[in-house]
């Protein structure tokens, strides 16, 4: 079989709201775009999108396939595949899963991250109906009612603190974590706020008419809540990245590569955007990192162009 292989100007990896965003700004700006879209955005389980102006509790289904409906109309063309390697020469070389190679001069890659749930039966089960994890995302949704926060190991006192914005029913579940652990001013402040410690370990999730009912404890305890939020580890997806040896800086939430504002890596030529770039990204912000990077890039391929005219 002879490998189809393809030349672009910009090859955009990953097809949520930063790579979308992105591709919609080079496609006006008339770059001969691809968008490789593996089609595994982070905001799956949710049934909307919340605090996004304009747009605030639209399905992100839908969102996306706006998108794609818009970049279409400027020519951009999408692929559904994995991008599974890339090397750096003159330009960037994509290995496509499906045996396809494509070939381009700039490089974005939007490949955001994957959330790693707590090991907690009944967890992933409800992920993003009543098991929860961001508050700006979901807290105007389940505001005033009884809250359940389930201590990860990356800042569980803040997340109690920051739900309890939404409700003044909030139970901190410390799991794993002992008591002692905590420091004075942190349980200074959880009590402040009106936060419930509960220490020992959670068995699993209690249910009625598939709806949440309370949090189970390893002794046998049930402590009734309706919505339980937990802090998944964030798993960013940086093996293309890596393979082109951008440097990356290691975070309480995972390591992330170096940009600068525009979102450009270490990697000449090479662009990132979204979660691809830190755990905290919501769907606007992704949106608008993708278009300073869109944006970005289509001056400096014009500015290479005029300066090799020049030498000509």
């Amino acid at each position: 079989m002879t490998e189809k292989t393809d030349q672009y100007e910009v090859v955009v990896v990953g097809g949520g709201a930063a790579g979308l965003s992105a591709a919609l700004v080079l496609g006006r700006a008339r770059r001969r775009t691809l968008v490789v879209d593996a089609g595994e955005p982070r905001n799956a389980p949710a049934a909307h999108m919340q605090g996004y102006l304009s747009r605030d509790g639209m399905p992100p289904a839908e969102f996306l396939a706006v998108g794609r409906e818009e970049i279409a109309r400027y020519g951009v063309e999408l692929v559904r595949d994995e991008a599974v390697d890339v090397t750096a020469g003159d330009g960037f070389a994509v290995a496509l899963a499906g045996g396809r190679t494509v070939r381009a001069r700039r490089l974005v890659v939007t490949t955001g991250l994957a959330d790693e749930l707590p090991d907690v039966p009944g967890v992933a089960e409800r992920f993003g109906r009543d098991v929860l994890h961001c508050p700006y995302c979901h807290g105007w949704e389940v505001r005033d009612q009884a809250f359940g926060v389930l201590a990860g190991s990356v800042m569980p006192v803040h997340q109690a603190l920051m739900v309890s914005q939404w409700s003044t029913d909030v139970t901190l579940f410390l799991h794993r974590i002992a008591e002692e652990e905590l420091a004075d001013d942190e349980l200074r402040r959880l009590a402040a706020a009106g936060v419930k410690v509960v220490p020992g370990e959670v068995a699993g999730l209690e249910t009625t008419d598939d709806r949440l009912t309370g949090v189970r404890l390893a002794d046998g305890t049930v402590h009734e809540r309706s919505v339980l939020f937990v802090a998944p580890r964030a798993v960013p997806r940086t093996g293309l990245l890596e393979r082109l040896g951008a440097e990356l800086t290691e975070t309480p939430f995972g390591a992330y590569p170096v940009v600068d504002p525009t979102g450009k890596t270490t990697v000449p030529g090479v662009w990132a955007a979204g979660n691809a770039t830190g755990f905290a990204e919501q769907v606007v912000n992704a949106a608008s990192g993708g278009y300073r990077a869109g944006a970005t890039i289509n001056g400096e391929l014009l500015m290479s162009d005029l300066d090799a005219a020049l030498e000509v």
